[in-house]
Parts: structure tokens; C-alpha cells; sequence
């Protein structure tokens, strides 16, 4: 089995990287064939409404009108008040679907999962049949999931031994939730003892299972094992995809080993695996790491040059290397590039950007890049707030400075006290006054 096998290596503590658990893809996606069916008007305006509580007010008004509201029209509401964490509304649906015997679909529960805490969540779970809803394994493997992201492993563990008995055959996801589980307490051998169950269950392991052996192999320096699980997974036919690569190459870049790490990416398309924007972006990120951001820039012009398009993940390396060694201006123009490009900034990247001005005094620059991300519905942090509010005051933009403050207001973000400071002493100048004002201020907790 396979720690028998892996135990006859010599270990070589060779490598330590920052696993990314976006790399475990713990859900079963299935072809569902497109259903013509006819609009719901609730449905389709609650889709419009930003505001949970808005679109709470609009479920009770179309009740009001007479409108008779059936499941799909709670699970939209649902999803809406998942997301504010209005778990008291949220209560009250159920009860009402539950007390009328309304026939559910098992995704509103998933959904429930990731926002309820640990407990809810299995108190959910045990509910559902309560709903007229069969439970599936994608619901236990939700419900385990959910578990084991919030340390709640021991639950997990009793949860995955009485699936059996409610009544589930556990299936390859479902291992690699409880490996998941055990491979995050540092558990290798009981990790080891799962993947061995898996086969004498005759459940197939994939490729994201051999990925979190790899990836936990290659953050605890064995990197020999790591390789020697690519080779186990070639005897049995299992092909490794991009991510598998990935974990390699960043293991050898955490070693100083740039230069094979490069090799095994280009290497890859002999074995059957051409190379993404997660491999290049390994090799930009510990580029960067050293300084040599220009290599990391003449990295992304390969990928386009080899006709594979930059991900935003890809560009946000750049833009973070860039703004760190004050380079905020080249960083903008990669911004503007990406976009051209068709590929859209997400949180991260306007918030280096706008820190990346702000760390080189370019407040107006900030400011429209501040704009582009509120008006693409992402929020900066309370610090980088501050910092531009302050820049613009000291640049004389009184109006940006008041926009700023405005936008922070609507978001509830609070201005820290030494900011208050600095603002009501350049307000009121060399007035004798102003620290007399300020200690008031402080006492009032302000």
C-alpha cells in the first residue's frame, strides 16, 4: 500500500510553500440538459435588488398583492439573506416551507452550509428529510467539507463513519474531504490509511487526490516521495494535470531550484500536460520574491507568445511585485493591459494598486483607481482609506478628500484617531485650540 511503499524512501527536507486550498475541488459538477421554464416575476426582479433587506420588503409585498410564492421564489430569497447572514429570516422561511410541506431542492441547504456555522450546519443536514428533501452524497460531502474548513474535524470524522448507516456509499470526493482533513492536522500515515481504504472500497482515487499528497509531501520538505507519488500515479495510468505540476515546481522553487522548476514546466507537454497560467505564475511569484521582476515580465510576454491568456491570479503577481518596489505607475499600465485584454481585475488587484499609490504619493491616480474598484462593487481596507483621505487633504483635493469620507461612511468604515487627528490639525491650522478639541474628542470616544 502506499505508505508502506513511501516509507522505504529516505525523506529529503528539501521544501516549504504556502498550499492554496483553492486546489481542492471538493464538489461533483454534473451535466444537467437546459430546461425551458417559465419566468417567475418575483424571481426575476429579486435578482435585481442589491439590499438583502430590500429584498425581504419585496417577498412581503408581492405576498400582499396576492402573489402566491413557491420554492423557487424562497430559494432566491434564501440565497439573498445567506449572504447578509440573516439567519433569523432565514429561520422563519424554513419553518413556514417546512410547516406547508414544500418540496426542496437540495442545493438551498448546500448553499446554507457555507454560511451557518459548523453546528447549524449539521443540525441542517439532519433536518432536510423534514423538508420532503432527499439527501445526496453531494450534500454530505458539503456538509464535510464545511467541517473541516472550520476545524470541526473530530465532527467531521463521526459524520464519515455513520454515512454507511444513513444510507451513503462515500465516493472519491468524500475521501479527499476526510484526507483533506487529516493531511491539515499534519496526519500523513491516517491520511495514508484513508487513501488505503479508498482502494479496498474499490473507489478510485483522482488526480485531486494525489494532489493533496503532493502538495503535503512537498510543504514538509519530501520532495523524493513527492516525485515518487508523480511515478506511482503514471503506473496506474493517472494523468497529472497543471495543478500537480504546480505543487512540484513551486516545492523546487521554495529550494532555489528555479531552474529545474522552469524545466519540469516545459516539460510537461512531453507527458501529456501543456502548461497554464498557474505554472508561469509559480515561476513569476518566486522571481519576484528575488527582485527579478523584469524576468517576470518578460515571462507573461511567453505566455501570450505561446497564445495562453493571463489570468487575473497571473497579472496580480506582477502588479504586487511592481507596487512593492514603488513601481505603481508600471503597475497601472499593467492594469490598463489586462483589462484591454479582456481579463477583469478582482479585489486584489485594486486593492495593491491603490496601496501602490498611495505608497508613492500619487493620491489622484489612487483616487480614480478607488472609483473603478467602489463602481466594480469591491471595497479597499479601512487603512488604505485613510491613507488616501490624508493624501488628498495634503495634495489640496478638499472634494476627493470629502468623496472618500463619504464612500467610507456608506460602507461603515471607521477613521482611525490619529487619522482625526491629522485632519482637524490641518483644518484648523495653528489655532491653540485644536488639542483642546482633540482631547475632548478622545474623551468622548469619538
Amino acid at each position: 500500500m502506499i505508505h508502506r511503499r513511501l516509507r522505504t524512501i529516505n525523506p529529503n527536507p528539501l521544501l516549504h510553500y504556502a498550499h492554496n486550498q483553492s486546489l481542492f475541488h471538493t464538489h461533483n459538477h454534473e451535466r444537467t440538459t437546459p430546461k425551458f421554464r417559465k419566468r417567475i416575476p418575483f424571481v426575476s426582479e429579486v435578482k435585481t435588488v442589491e439590499d438583502p433587506e430590500e429584498a425581504l420588503s419585496l417577498f412581503h409585498r408581492y405576498k400582499e398583492h396576492g402573489f402566491r410564492h413557491y420554492y423557487p421564489s424562497y430559494a432566491a430569497l434564501i440565497y439573498k439573506l445567506a449572504r447578509s447572514r440573516n439567519f433569523e429570516a432565514i429561520e422563519t422561511l424554513l419553518t413556514h416551507m417546512q410547516d406547508t410541506e414544500m418540496q426542496c431542492r437540495e442545493s438551498v441547504f448546500i448553499a446554507l452550509f457555507q454560511h451557518y456555522g459548523s453546528e447549524k450546519a449539521v443540525q441542517l443536514f439532519n433536518r432536510m428529510p423534514q423538508f420532503n428533501c432527499v439527501r445526496t452524497l453531494q450534500s454530505l460531502n458539503a456538509l464535510l467539507n464545511v467541517l473541516v474548513d472550520n476545524n470541526r474535524f473530530d465532527q467531521a470524522i463521526d459524520v464519515f463513519g455513520r454515512s454507511y448507516e444513513m444510507g451513503f456509499r462515500p465516493n472519491t470526493v468524500t475521501f479527499n474531504i476526510i484526507m483533506k482533513g487529516w493531511l491539515a492536522k499534519g496526519e500523513w500515515e491516517k491520511a495514508c490509511e484513508v487513501f488505503d481504504e479508498m482502494l479496498q472500497k474499490r473507489v478510485e482515487p483522482s488526480v485531486v487526490t494525489y494532489n493533496s499528497l503532493i502538495g503535503f509531501l512537498c510543504r514538509k520538505g519530501d520532495l523524493d516521495k513527492a516525485m515518487a507519488l508523480l511515478e506511482d500515479m503514471r503506473h496506474k495510468g493517472k494523468r497529472a494535470n497543471e495543478v500537480t505540476y504546480a505543487l512540484l515546481m513551486e516545492g523546487l522553487c521554495s529550494v532555489n531550484l528555479y531552474e529545474e522548476a522552469k524545466k519540469l514546466m516545459f516539460d510537461m507537454a512531453y507527458r501529456g500536460c501543456k502548461a497554464q497560467p498557474v505554472n508561469f505564475g509559480v515561476l513569476m511569484n518566486d522571481l519576484g520574491k528575488r527582485g527579478k521582476v523584469e524576468e517576470a515580465k518578460s515571462l507573461l510576454h511567453e505566455m501570450k507568445k505561446r497564445r495562453l491568456k493571463p489570468d487575473v491570479v497571473t497579472y496580480n503577481i506582477l502588479i504586487n511585485y511592481l507596487c512593492k518596489e514603488g513601481r505603481a505607475m508600471e503597475a497601472y499600465k499593467v492594469l490598463i493591459e489586462m483589462q484591454i485584454g479582456g481579463c477583469e481585475p478582482n479585489a486584489a488587484t485594486y486593492r495593491m494598486m491603490v496601496d501602490g499609490m498611495c505608497d508613492i504619493g500619487d493620491f489622484e491616480v489612487g483616487l480614480s483607481v478607488l472609483n473603478a474598484m467602489l463602481t466594480s462593487r469591491h471595497c479597499p481596507r479601512s487603512e488604505t482609506f485613510n491613507c488616501l483621505v490624508l493624501g488628498l487633504l495634503k495634495s489640496g483635493n478638499i472634494d476627493g478628500a470629502c468623496f472618500v469620507l463619504e464612500e467610507m461612511e456608506k460602507r461603515k468604515v471607521e477613521f482611525d484617531l490619529k487619522s482625526w487627528e491629522i485632519i482637524i490639525k490641518s483644518a484648523c491650522g495653528e489655532d491653540k485650540s485644536v488639542n483642546e478639541l482633540l482631547n475632548i474628542l478622545i474623551s468622548l470616544n469619538i
